[in-house]
């Protein structure tokens, strides 16, 4: 029998900055909850929406996995490896943070918002050299199907990072249904419902809403509403 997490979108941190305004599913900021460090190897999943020409002026990481998944806008990236590149949506991005990594995150456009996702994992090897990688997926993959977006492996779909995590998304028609393998089944998965809702392993969720699930080697998933889109997480719990 599985174990469920539940966190609703309401429930999450809220950081409003005029500039960005930030939903936080884990501790981040200011924002501190006991309940919510994180989710096994999963540390941060911050829901992003930056205003107009502004951005995150440049800013240090180290030894954290970091993958930025554009929703709406084109968000330009420079960092320290001389890197300048623009994600929109389809893209994904990942840094491997290592010794060390300074980079900078702006709207690119004047007369709109950009909305990303930034999820921070933590990982398995420590002080790795710094990495910056960039793709753009097909989203014809992912029509009423689960799309492999991220491993632990340079040469599966997707990008790779420093874990043995998984990332999927998917976008599905109403009452499609489909069932979710682990790859690992001493992981556990954390389900993020971006657009419209869904049932996973029984549990209906809106918009925004996630579920984490442990102690499963799989589970199901519906749509419940047109154009419903979401995104699965597989992650080590211990680490």
């Amino acid at each position: 029998m599985s174990k469920q997490i539940f966190h609703p979108a309401n429930a999450r941190g809220k950081a409003n900055h005029g500039w960005l305004n930030s939903f936080h599913s884990f501790s981040f900021g200011h924002f501190y909850d006991p309940q919510k460090v994180h989710f096994g190897a999963l540390r941060v999943l911050n829901d992003d929406t930056v205003a107009a020409g502004r951005g995150f002026g440049g800013h240090p990481h180290d030894n954290m996995e970091i993958i930025s998944i554009p929703l709406e806008g084109d968000l330009e990236h420079k960092d320290s490896m001389g890197n300048v590149t623009v994600i929109r949506n389809g893209d994904i991005q990942v840094m491997s943070a290592g010794t060390g990594i300074t980079h900078s995150e702006y709207n690119k456009n004047q007369d709109k918002l950009v909305k990303f996702l930034q999820i921070w994992v933590i990982p398995n090897k420590r002080n790795v050299a710094p990495r910056y990688d960039q793709i753009s997926l097909n989203p014809e993959d992912r029509k009423n199907k689960l799309q492999q977006i991220l491993s632990p492996n340079a040469d599966d779909e997707g990008v790779w990072i420093h874990q043995d995590a998984y990332f999927h998304l998917g976008n599905f028609d109403e009452n499609v249904e489909t069932v979710y393998q682990l790859k690992n089944k001493s992981n556990g998965v954390y389900a993020f419902v971006i657009y419209g809702s869904f049932q996973v392993d029984g549990k209906e969720l809106s918009e925004r809403d996630a579920l984490g699930i442990v102690d499963a080697e799989n589970f199901e998933i519906k749509a419940l509403s047109p154009n419903a889109e979401i995104l699965l997480m597989e992650v080590p719990m211990n680490f």
